[in-house]
């Protein structure tokens, strides 16, 4: 059975994903920092049936030591990882460009950018034990510099430094991982402008048309892309 992990998988995409997966057999730990709302998530999910099932799993990106609990978790009940979903990411402040400080940099990146690389870190040997390993790496439309630069293109209306520039940066770590370990699928997708708590649910896609790119890339196996950046539609200009 294939052996997933989904970080923020309480709610909105990831739970979607989560969804989806357990549905196609995945056994998926439904990665939460919150242990009473990722239990609950479990539950939803494992009510919905399908070929696999939901286990909880807590951990906080953001944190060393919890993502490391969180491996050895892994470790001792699966041996390995066949599926990574880095989808866990906050929006942050919403100030003008010229009001955006340090700290609010700092924040964001804790969870968006730091903490990829900290859960991948920690999961790679997880992941190199796999067969056909896949990484998933969920970012935006607002971290592409082609998008955000095209006077047609909706994201080039929206003035974010922090949140556009963490997914900027999560692109380049996609790429960088990517060439590091070939024998891993690693690919970043941007799911579209999709309504969750991230934008106050004003996106104009459902959760179920937003996870899609994201189940589509989970499950390309051993002979599908590497180190590109997808939505919907196919590859996306960086």
């Amino acid at each position: 059975m294939t052996t997933t992990l989904i970080t923020g998988a309480n709610k909105g995409l990831g739970f979607e994903t989560a969804r989806r997966l357990i549905a196609a057999g995945h056994t998926v730990y439904v990665g939460a920092r919150d242990d009473l709302r990722g239990k609950e998530a479990v539950e939803r999910l494992n009510a919905h049936g399908g070929g696999g099932e939901a286990r909880p799993l807590l951990i906080d990106v953001t944190d060393d030591d919890s993502v490391q609990a969180a491996a050895a978790v892994v470790r001792e009940q699966a041996g390995h990882l066949d599926v990574l979903v880095n989808n866990a990411g906050i929006a942050g402040p919403r100030k003008p460009v010229g009001a955006v400080t340090g700290s609010d940099t700092r924040s964001v990146y804790e969870t968006n950018v730091f903490g990829p690389v900290r859960v991948t870190h920690a999961f790679l040997p997880l992941l190199e034990a796999a067969d056909a390993p896949v990484i998933v790496n969920v970012g935006s439309g607002l971290g592409s510099l082609a998008v955000t630069t095209d006077p047609a293109r909706f994201e080039s209306t929206l003035p974010a430094l922090v949140y556009c520039s963490s997914k900027a940066a999560l692109n380049m770590i996609t790429v960088q991982y990517a060439k590091a370990y070939p024998k891993i699928r690693i690919n970043v997708v941007d799911p579209g402008y999709t309504a969750t708590d991230l934008n106050g649910h004003n996106g104009v896609q459902t959760v179920e048309q937003g996870a899609e790119i994201i189940v589509r890339m989970a499950v390309i196996g051993a002979d599908g892309p590497t180190g590109g950046y997808f939505d919907a539609a196919g590859p996306v200009p960086w």
